[in-house]
Order: C-alpha cells, then sequence, then structure tokens
C-alpha cells in the first residue's frame, strides 16, 4: 500500500483543480483555471467490495492547493490509513508529499516520504522536465540518479486539465501517460479515464451543497493506472469521483485492488486567487 499510496499523492493532487472561489463563472472549453484550496476527506473501507486480508480501515486525506498558471501550482498533501486485519493487526500507512507544477506542465518538481507500521521511512525526491519529445527525471532521493524517457507524459495538473476539457466537450473517454514521481520516482503510467453522463442529484456532501455548485455541471469520472512496461491488463489502482466543470470532486473511491477506500469531503476552504491570464 505504501507505493500505491506515493502514487496516489499524484493522483488525488488532480483532483485539486477549481476555477475560482465564485464557482460560477463558466470557462471556454480550452480553458482550466485552477483556484487555491485546502481540503479534507474522510476515509472508510468499502464495503461494497471484497478485501483481502483487511477487516476495517479508516483514515483521512488532508490537501493544500496554491498557485496559478502564471506562477505555477504547489500542493502539500497527506494521507493516513489504518488497516485492521486479523492475521496481521492494524498497520498504520502515512503518505506525505509536497510538489511544485509549472503552470505550464513544462517541468515537476516533488517530494515524497511513506512509512508503514514504524518501518524506516521511504523518501523520493527529485524533478522532471519536458525534453524534446520525451522528459527527463534527476532524483536525489533514494539516491541520486537520472533517466531519459523518450515518450511524453503529462505531469499530474496537466493531465487533470485535460480530463475536464474532455468532459467539457463530452468526450466519454481520456487516454493519456502520466508522470507523478511514485514508486522510486521511475514508474510511468498509461491513464484511461471514462467519463459518464452528466449528474443532475443534489450531490451528498455538505461542503458541496452550496448556492455556487447549482448550476455547476458535473460528471461521474474513473481513471485507472496502469505501469508503463508491466504488461498488465488489470489497473495498479483505480480513482474514481464525481467531477465537477469547475474542477471540485466529491464522492471519492480508491481502489487498491484488493481492498478499496470511499472518501467523504468533511471541509473545503475557497482561498484567495491571484489574477492570471493563462
Amino acid at each position: 500500500m505504501t507505493t500505491n499510496a506515493t502514487g496516489l499523492a499524484g493522483c488525488l493532487a488532480l483532483l485539486a483543480l477549481w476555477s475560482g472561489p465564485s464557482g460560477a463563472q463558466a470557462q471556454p472549453a480550452d480553458r482550466v483555471v485552477l483556484a487555491p484550496h485546502r481540503a479534507v476527506y474522510d476515509l472508510v473501507l468499502d464495503a461494497g467490495k471484497a478485501a483481502k486480508n483487511v477487516d476495517s480501515a479508516r483514515g483521512r486525506i488532508a490537501f493544500d492547493f496554491t498557485g496559478d498558471a502564471c506562477d505555477g501550482y504547489a500542493l502539500s498533501f497527506r494521507q493516513v490509513t489504518q488497516l485492521q486485519s486479523g492475521e496481521g493487526g492494524p498497520r498504520l500507512i502515512d503518505a506525505r508529499t509536497t510538489s511544485f507544477e509549472a503552470g505550464d506542465g513544462a517541468s515537476y518538481r516533488f517530494k515524497t516520504e511513506s512509512s508503514a507500521s514504524g518501518t524506516p521511512k521511504e523518501t523520493v525526491d527529485g524533478t522532471a522536465t519536458r525534453t524534446g519529445q520525451g522528459y527527463e527525471v534527476k532524483l536525489t532521493a533514494p539516491k541520486p540518479e537520472t533517466h531519459r524517457e523518450p515518450v511524453a507524459a503529462l505531469f499530474p495538473n496537466a493531465q487533470m486539465k485535460a480530463v475536464i476539457k474532455a468532459a467539457r466537450e463530452g468526450r466519454n473517454t481520456l487516454s493519456v501517460r502520466l508522470y507523478d514521481g511514485a514508486n522510486g520516482g521511475k514508474d510511468v503510467y498509461e491513464t484511461l479515464s471514462v467519463i459518464g453522463r452528466k449528474l443532475d442529484s443534489k450531490p451528498g456532501e455538505e461542503p458541496l451543497q452550496r448556492p455556487e455548485f447549482e448550476k455547476l455541471a458535473r460528471w461521474p469520472v474513473t481513471m485507472s493506472y496502469f505501469k508503463v512496461g508491466s504488461g498488465e491488463t488489470t489497473p495498479t489502482y483505480t480513482i474514481s469521483f464525481e467531477l465537477y466543470e469547475n474542477g471540485i470532486t466529491g464522492a471519492v473511491r480508491l481502489d487498491y485492488g484488493s481492498f478499496a477506500l470511499r472518501g467523504t469531503l468533511t471541509r473545503l476552504d475557497l482561498l484567495p486567487q491571484a489574477d492570471c491570464a493563462k
């Protein structure tokens, strides 16, 4: 779970896309505006999926997202999850990520620290930069090294911008390659986003039951992550959520394969946003 939680930081950073504090102003289909915010999700075991070696689970995700397309976007993310099993007893997993992505998606800086039940902390620290048709990754931890990928990949915010744009255009699927620094900083994923029809029902989470959201379209989205080069047809993990047209998300579900968690948005604070023409 530790490595998956590391990748999940990038994945949930993508859930942090907003179009502004008011949330009511429509944006052109070719422009997605991200807004600063803080959000908290409470996690529980998804009883609808048969879990292997997990009897119960609870936890919390908290992140702080700031910046704009002119200066870039900074994220501070933490997920703490306690898993309980009859055989192995309780297991506490703690994953923290800080990252910065350039507003144009050309570079990405990240640092992740993760641990499980008192095991030594694992640290991944590095940068990724677009170069020609691909990108270059420079790591300082777990050890200094550089590797280059010849095929282009999007970084987290750029990936989610593409999903929002696809939803606005009425597309049902979107496939993109993603690099988010997961699993030692070396893995890259093929992602498939399935976008459902617009939802008309009232959102179930209180922070989303605000007048400014009532006129906004939202879609059910499921993103599946496949590790490039693994040859696996089953995704490494899948995340589902309800996506508003301004990027706000609720009803999160994290499927790690052997078990799944449901996340409920319990707190949402929109922060002041600077003007940016990009």
